[in-house]
């Protein structure tokens, strides 16, 4: 695995909410934490006993932290948040030729289809809980997605 690799990983994993990452491999050993904004915390690349001398340029060591954007936190405390009820890939549109499900903008009633969420080959239409309109959307499409990541920020008022 180059630095790039490594890089992107931490990068990924920054954006998917996810707080904490371990990965072991041959003879690396990687580890992402992040912190509740996002940002990545703490990062570290362990090599293990058969080192190349490649591979020993990479011997534990901090990685800079990920900066992503600062949030206003006052203000998305209004907001009530959807997030996912499964493991999967996310979709906005229940199939590549149809339009999005919604946007940011778009008002949303209690049992609206917000996206779907495909896993093991099945598509699941994950519908609101709330009426509101969406403020955030906070995943890209055909992103995968963990049990409870955020998916969507709603304004209820």
């Amino acid at each position: 695995m180059d630095l790039k690799e490594i890089q992107n990983l931490i990068k990924f994993v920054a954006n998917s909410g996810v707080a904490e990452v371990k990965l072991e491999m041959d003879d690396v050993k990687i580890t992402i934490r992040t912190t509740l904004e996002g940002n990545s915390d703490t990062t570290y690349v362990q090599q293990l006993p058969s080192q190349s001398p490649f591979q020993q340029a990479l011997a534990p060591q901090p990685v800079a932290p990920v900066a992503s954007a600062p949030v206003a936190v006052e203000e998305e405390s209004k907001f009530i948040t959807i997030k996912s009820p499964i493991i999967g890939t996310f979709y906005r549109k229940p199939s590549p030729d149809k339009p999005m499900f919604v946007e940011v903008g778009t008002t949303i009633g209690k049992g609206d289809v917000l996206c779907v969420i495909e896993a093991m080959k099945l598509f699941n239409e994950i519908e609101s809980e709330v009426s509101g309109k969406i403020v955030k959307i906070l995943v890209d499409d055909m992103s995968p997605v963990e049990f409870d990541q955020p998916l969507f920020l709603v304004d209820p008022s």
